[in-house]
């Protein structure tokens, strides 16, 4: 497997890469000619690994091996005169999802590492050097190198229902190591590629919608799903005999690389430092890598990202990375715990108690998600009809960006009611709860509506700390009631904590998982616990915070010193998003379950009362308190502040501690189910590995308990 080509990796032996080709699923290439209307012949690549679109394509050593012995047989074709152009598309709905991770995590040195990144580069690179245009139909999914295959092309269309477009290896720990990296800012420009390698990846791995890819320039062309490559081919056709000319507006010229460029590079790096400090490497690489990228050559552009990639695929964050990344795309599929998914009920009905903010999220996303009537009750018509509008509202934003079509916003309209009366509810299927955060006032709600609902209805409780048993506790029917805990903003975040009761059945359970699945969120199992395992893990971080406050510790020094978890939010921004009322809440439940572990900030609820609580500034970090808050906290402040690294310290070990405890009492089967939820629920980084990982390699999990959570422990970013 040695590199015979013309191209600047001639010479190269990839046959070393061979013994990470076992177990593979191998991406074929299979060619087909295509006669367009002009008459020309376009030899068009069907990428195909032979599995349903559940399971992407990918592209390992094998996989890229028998593409470059495509394009071979193709560049000979295009010098014989036989085809005019290559195509490339992928099998339905997806053209492919870059590398497969599992391959490269596999890679035992730099030397192998730097061979995949040559090898990627030798294969896709050939792409624009085949005598004849290339074009790459988008079709669908395309993520890494499934769009370094579009960039590497010489012209690109996409679906309009394409799933996603994006270079999320940042948010991996890696960089974009196949042409992204020096292709992307060439072609769309320094401030827009900025966003896509690097901005993109850190806000939760933000993926492109087809629109914005057309609209940054990255595709050429983007056409209906319905004659997507019809549209596709003749467009081509269109290209190859000049009647179509394409613009690249966002291509940057001289000037923008002379003055716009460095400019652009070194806000960036200031965002990068402020936000997430200097220890995560992949950004910085990505940064350095798109700076350079204004000028030299292709192939020095190549070079350079082959060396990037071969330091940061066998460095400590990558390891990491790849346990969280392994949670998140196999663990969370596959919940622990969850019942035979036979035994769910069919929802055709969904009820919602309430019709505020969070009961109307939750009335958005099943009607988007499940297309069922969803009916939204309150105490008042004019509460109810506030609901209806927003929620009508909403889907109206949907339709005027394109993100629903006419036909389906009426649908989604005609579905959901909203009234006063209850006994509306006799017909649903599942009925959740979105009411005041308080155990009376839950069974009240419940226990009025379970003397009208079927025997077989499903009751949920969104409660993000109460006990879900105690909330049952006066039901006819506890058995029926199921914790299904989503995170604020409700559409956004991916997790939802099922909460299983001692008297909760398995078809209850059942039916939660299954409509959490449909809703497309990531499920996780945990008892009927205080806090259950997100909350009960930030109340121990907001708690930490609010006690150095308390002892005189600067508002700056306590944000500064929770800085090394690189969460995405400091405690005050954490607690400025869940709301005041409900932080307090938490921490009350938490102090009140564990008195001698966590926190009680009894300030909280006073400084709840505040309009404004606390002074921030541009980039919402706290920088002080306001003077109503200060009256409120006046005499409450004492005199012994307390070091950055003091408090790191004291919540490094009270999560340590809390973790083992969980674990002990069985909240969650397995330390690595924590570890998800965290993830999913809190944005816990993906290079620590999660917060287990982290634990051990700051020496918290030994301190603690003598022990750690995994042994061997897993790699990651060391002690900040």
């Amino acid at each position: 497997m040695t590199n015979t080509s013309a191209s600047p990796y001639a010479g190269v032996d990839f046959s070393p890469l061979q013994a990470f080709t076992e177990g593979e699923v191998v991406t074929h290439s299979p060619v087909r000619d295509v006669r367009l209307p002009s008459g020309r012949t376009l030899a068009l690549i069907t990428l195909d690994n032979g599995r349903d679109h559940t399971r992407p394509n990918t592209l390992g050593p094998a996989t890229l091996t028998e593409l470059g012995a495509t394009l071979d047989t193709l560049e000979a074709r295009a010098a014989a005169g036989e085809i005019a152009a290559v195509g490339i598309t992928g099998k339905k709905y997806i053209l492919a999802a870059g590398a497969d991770l599992s391959d490269i995590s596999r890679l035992d040195s730099k030397e192998s590492a730097r061979l995949i990144a040559q090898l990627g580069h030798s294969v896709l690179g050939r792409l624009s050097e085949l005598g004849v245009p290339s074009f790459a139909f988008v079709n669908g999914l395309a993520l890494g190198g499934g769009l370094e295959i579009a960039l590497n092309s010489t012209y690109r269309t996409v679906d309009a229902s394409a799933a996603a477009i994006a270079l999320p290896e940042v948010f991996l720990g890696i960089i974009p190591g196949w042409g992204g990296a020096y292709l992307l800012p060439n072609l769309i420009g320094i401030e827009n590629a900025l966003e896509v390698v690097i901005s993109n990846p850190l806000k939760q791995n933000r993926m492109l919608k087809p629109q914005q890819a057309f609209d940054y320039g990255i595709v050429d062309a983007i056409f209906p799903a319905a004659t997507y490559l019809e549209n596709s081919l003749a467009w081509a056709d269109g290209v190859l005999a000049g009647r179509i000319k394409v613009e690249r507006k966002n291509e940057p010229g001289k000037i923008e690389r002379l003055t716009k460029w460095p400019i652009a590079i070194r806000m960036a790096r200031g965002m990068l430092e402020s936000r997430i400090g200097t220890v995560p490497t992949s950004p910085y690489a990505a940064l350095e890598l798109l700076d350079k990228a204004k000028s030299g050559t292709m192939a020095e552009g190549f070079a350079r990202e082959d060396e990037a990639l071969a330091e940061l695929v066998t460095g400590d964050q990558f390891a990491a990375s790849m346990y969280a990344f392994d949670l998140v795309q196999k663990r969370a599929k596959r919940p622990v715990g969850a019942p035979d998914k036979a035994l769910a009920k069919k929802v055709a009905k969904v009820g919602i108690i309430g019709a505020g903010l969070m009961a109307s999220q939750f009335a958005l996303l099943f009607l988007r998600k499940l297309q069922v009537p969803v009916l939204i009750t309150d105490l008042d018509q004019a509460r109810v009809d506030k609901g209806l509008a927003y929620i009508r509202e909403e889907i109206g934003k949907l339709e005027a960006k394109g993100r629903l079509d006419g036909d389906t916003a009426n649908k989604l309209r005609a579905l959901v009611h909203g009234t006063t009366d209850k006994s509306e509810y006799a017909d649903c299927d599942f009925v959740i709860e979105a009411v005041f955060e308080e155990v009376g006032v839950k069974q009240q709600v419940f226990a009025e509506i379970e003397q009208i609902i079927a025997d077989d209805a499903i009751l949920a409780t969104n409660t993000s700390s109460l006990s879900v048993e105690e909330i049952g506790a006066k039901l006819a029917h506890p058995e029926r009631l199921v914790g299904f805990h989503f995170f604020n903003p409700v559409a956004v975040m991916p997790l939802i904590e099922v909460v299983r009761t001692p008297q909760t059945t398995d078809a209850a359970l059942s039916t939660a998982f299954v409509v959490a699945r449909t809703l497309g969120k990531n499920a996780v199992l945990t008892s009927d616990a205080p806090g259950f395992v997100v909350n009960r893990l930030l109340a121990k971080v907001m708690g930490e915070a609010a006690r150095a406050v308390y002892e005189g510790t600067p508002l700056l020094t306590v944000e500064k010193a929770f800085g090394p978890l690189g969460l995405p939010m400091t405690p005050f921004q954490l607690i400025d998003l869940v709301g005041w009322k409900v932080a307090a809440h938490v921490q009350d439940t938490m102090a009140h379950a564990f008195p001698d572990r966590f926190f009680a900030a009894e300030n909280f609820h006073r400084l709840a009362e505040l309009t404004e609580v606390v002074e921030k500034d541009k980039g919402g970090r706290v920088t002080g308190w306001t003077k109503a808050a200060e009256k409120v906290l006046k005499g409450a402040v004492g005199s012994s502040p307390s070091s950055e690294a003091d408090i790191l310290r004291r919540v490094q070990d009270g999560l340590a501690q809390e973790i083992r405890i969980m674990l002990d009492e069985g909240v969650v089967p397995e330390v690595e189910d924590i570890d998800l939820c965290l993830i999913l629920g809190a944005g816990w980084p993906f290079i620590d590995g999660g917060a287990s990982p982290y634990l051990d390699r700051e020496g918290a999990s030994e301190r603690v308990f003598g022990g750690t959570f995994h042994t061997p422990a897993i790699r990651g970013i060391a002690a900040r």
